[in-house]
């Protein structure tokens, strides 16, 4: 089992995980430490328990629309409309905005 050195919110944490899997690993700490982060420009240094709790609600949050809209892609019910399309490529472009902005901080020294 090996063992994978995180960082969230500035707190060192030790995580044991399956051999192979440190780089996964490393990528989920640093999309929660990025909620994290986003959370305390929003609210403040509350406490690590509720900052973790609030960053897990939106992480179950981004999960559940996720099997949602993958959801409705298997059953097939309806097809995107034009405007579901649009709205579809704006919410895309936007997410690869706070990609590209989380990389930046966590590329900086």
């Amino acid at each position: 089992m090996a063992q994978v050195d995180i960082q969230i919110n500035g707190k060192a944490y030790r995580i044991a995980c399956e051999d192979g899997q440190e780089p996964r690993l490393r990528e989920l700490a640093h999309m929660v430490d990025a909620h994290v982060k986003d959370l305390v420009s929003q609210v403040g240094q509350v406490g690590d328990t509720r900052l973790m709790v609030m960053a897990s609600l939106l992480v179950a949050d981004e999960l559940v629309d996720l099997r949602d809209a993958a959801n409705e892609v298997d059953e097939g019910e309806e097809e995107f409309s034009p405007s579901e399309l649009d709205d579809l490529a704006l919410t895309m472009d936007g997410l690869a905005e706070r990609i590209e902005r989380i990389a930046v901080r966590l590329e900086a020294p």
